[in-house]
């Protein structure tokens, strides 16, 4: 069954059941069905393979983190992204999405392996998930709760002041204070804030 005619079929369902006085489906589940099936249908893993880490069902917490192998900004802050992963190995997972058309499977193989990454890179060409998370910039990081709800996007930290001008230490931790608010069931007192880095391009 091709995709349009789930869509046409659940559309004669749902007025079948509001004939029968019975409420339709929920928007919000029937709009969340629709952004999942979009995901896992422009995603790619390093084989090509299409793939959706948005999926409900882990009982975890997503988080992905945006970066572009050719952005300086993305290359300062793999060090800090690697360890945040290994820290919560046990109750988050983790992606590094590349949303520039550009790179390839192989580049972003040597990306992974020059920095020292054991998190799995995925494609997004088409920027499904760039959508989902309102990725702006490289790098910034989305924080979806265990039931797909987008709960944080934004900046990891405020290391950079500017593009160029660092600070020595980051001062704020927006990413990981978003991620333990996440784990505990609360909404993060910041859900979103902007970062520094470079532009996504093509963005529409």
């Amino acid at each position: 069954m091709v995709f349009g005619d789930y869509l046409r079929r659940l559309h004669i369902w749902g007025n079948r059941r509001e004939m029968f006085g019975r409420r339709r489906l929920p928007t919000l589940l029937f709009l969340t069905f629709i952004a999942a099936f979009s995901v896992a249908q422009t995603v790619l893993d390093l084989d090509g393979k299409m793939v959706n880490p948005l999926q409900p069902g882990s009982g975890q917490p997503v988080v992905l983190v945006f970066v572009r192998e050719d952005c300086p900004i993305s290359k300062r802050y793999a060090p800090t992204i690697q360890r945040m992963s290994e820290n919560h190995q046990r109750d988050a997972r983790f992606y590094l999405v590349f949303p520039d058309k550009s790179e390839s499977s192989a580049v972003i193989r040597k990306y992974l392996s020059d920095f020292r990454y054991s998190i799995q890179g995925l494609r997004d060409p088409d920027h499904a998930l760039v959508k989902q998370a309102h990725a702006q910039i490289t790098p910034e990081a989305a924080v979806f709760d265990s039931k797909g709800a987008l709960a944080y996007h934004g900046r990891i930290d405020n290391l950079y002041e500017t593009f160029g001008r660092a600070r020595p230490a980051p001062t704020t931790h927006e990413l990981e204070d978003a991620i333990q608010a996440t784990l505990a069931g609360r909404t993060p007192a910041i859900q979103e804030m902007a970062g520094v880095g470079c532009y996504i391009s093509d963005l529409q």
